[in-house]
């Protein structure tokens, strides 16, 4: 890392006129950014905008084609990963970079292990460890291999990872994506514990209600520019999203007439051991139903088996009036429910293939003749739903993992429209998701309401679930603890309630 003389009372970082072209596609535009000590800067925008490209820069992964990057006002190169952390700079990427076959302890020394005596110290790590993860408020054995554990609890350990490096600039990108709320609580008092102590932080977080809450400046990219930055506190909600999306958006929840149908799906004594117990419900023809819990709560279990994904034990499944046997994914297809996965990436998408491809692998019989792909019919159709879904991607060839996270989930969604479902579950449809691309999302599950289609919604985000739910279904443990019709008396502290009871009558 080449540095020059020291400016006297610098910010802690500066970047200045940065630029980054990447084939075909121009990321970044001089992009300046100021962070000083204590602050936690707001970095905003939609995705796509080039706010991952600007933190890998700080990570390492990435070299400027333009500009400079200042630390206490002296020039740096931060050429890898290494050169970022003996500058004081941690990452929290939004994709894990645990490994799931190694323990907690493992994850958090990988590369950096300790020894004693020639040998490798795995107490002195252990307790190491467990002071972490006790940081976070994480009750959670240190020799517990990641894979046992649920996306909430691998984030919390990638935030420990990140912590544990004595960094004095700390970069989270959307780190409260899959945490609860009792979870944000937590980790914005650990933000708070570290602006006391001079550290700088960028946070990056589509929920703009945490941007009030924990930010004091914002800087807003849009199409790899600078378009807005200030203070939080002379900000409006209203105004961010405006200079994220480039135009007003009045409604943050798209509003629709409701028409509703004949029963679509009905869940009768739904149960899988130790997972999800006795569920019963049923949806309509155009109807939305919002599902809200806590982590923990059996949300994406219930769904996983609506799906197909997992078997039952017990319950009714039923579709049309028909009742389901559902021993995979395959057979939940072909009866007309698709899922789109609350792990899209790892679940819902092939990543090194190409969005034409991914849309085709479900569709695969009907574009073939024979052993024969007819690979300009599967164009042609991807063509006309990524029209229909407003997807933003350079050719059909394009990788889904060089597509941001709304285009990537209309990928997903591409396909099972193409697959004709008559029941579409959402797992956190908008998760990672920036505020344009989520109202695109909502607009096109009311059109496939509208349709006809019956639609079963998880979201973490109670907003969320008001905002588009015709009716609330709140689980815990595992069972439905109640329901509730969306209407203009339903509060969030009554669903919260709901949520967080201890006791469920048999």
């Amino acid at each position: 890392m080449i540095m020059k003389p020291i400016e006297q009372e610098a910010p802690l970082l500066e970047m200045r006129g940065i630029g980054k072209q990447f084939p075909g596609v121009r990321a970044l535009t001089g992009v300046h950014l100021t962070l000083r000590r204590g602050d936690v800067l707001a970095l905003l925008g939609e995705n796509g905008a080039g706010k991952s490209t600007l933190i890998k820069m700080l990570g390492g992964a990435h070299e400027p084609d333009e500009g400079t990057i200042h630390l206490d006002g002296r020039a740096v190169r931060i050429r890898s990963a290494r050169e970022a952390r003996e500058a004081g700079i941690a990452v929290i990427y939004q994709e894990f970079n645990l490994v799931p076959a190694m323990t907690i302890r493992e994850n958090l020394f990988l590369g950096r292990e300790r020894t004693r005596f020639g040998w490798l110290d795995h107490d002195g790590e252990r307790q190491l460890a467990q002071q972490w993860l006790d940081r976070l408020g994480l009750k959670i054995d240190p020799d517990t291999k990641c894979a046992d554990f649920s996306v909430a609890q691998q984030q919390a350990v990638e935030i420990a990872r990140a912590l544990s490096f004595d960094a004095r600039i700390l970069v989270m990108d959307e780190p409260s994506a899959v945490l609860t709320d009792q979870e944000v609580t937590k980790l914005f008092a650990i933000v708070r514990d570290l602006q006391a102590e001079g550290i700088g932080i960028i946070y990056i977080s589509h929920r703009l209600e945490e941007i009030d809450a924990i930010a004091s400046e914002f800087l807003v990219l849009r199409d790899g520019e600078t378009v807005a930055e200030g203070a939080v506190a002379g900000a409006t909600r209203e105004q961010l999203i405006e200079k994220m999306v480039g135009r007003p958006l009045e409604d943050e929840f798209p509003s629709r007439s409701i028409r509703l149908g004949p029963e679509r799906l009905r869940v009768e004594g739904l149960s899988r051991d130790g997972v999800v117990h006795d569920v019963h419900f049923s949806v309509r023809a155009g109807e939305m139903v919002g599902v809200f819990g806590l982590v923990g709560a059996g949300r994406t279990e219930m769904m996983r088996l609506l799906a197909g994904a997992d078997a039952r034990d017990h319950g009714v499944v039923a579709v049309d009036g028909n009742a389901l046997s559902l021993r995979s994914p395959r057979e939940a297809i072909a009866a007309g429910i698709c899922l789109l996965s609350e792990d899209r990436k790892g679940e819902g998408l092939v990543l090194m293939h190409s969005a034409v491809e991914n849309f085709g692998l479900p569709n695969l019989k009907r574009f073939s003749k024979g052993a024969i792909l007819q690979a300009a019919q599967e164009r042609e159709e991807f063509s006309q739903y990524a029209q229909q879904l407003r997807l933003r991607l350079h050719s059909p060839d394009q990788r889904v993992r060089e597509l941001s996270g709304g285009n990537q989930q209309k990928v997903v969604l591409s396909k099972w429209l193409a697959r004709h479902a008559d029941v579409i579950l959402f797992d956190e449809p908008t998760r990672g998701i920036d505020v344009g691309a989520k109202f695109e999302i909502y607009q096109l599950m009311n059109t496939l309401a509208s349709q006809g289609k019956a639609i079963v919604m998880v979201s973490s985000e109670l907003p969320e679930i008001l905002g588009m739910s015709d009716r609330i279904l709140v689980m815990r443990g595992g069972r439905l603890t109640g329901e509730v019709p969306n209407d203009a008396h339903v509060t969030q502290e009554a669903i919260l309630k709901l949520a967080m009871l201890e006791e469920v009558a048999a």
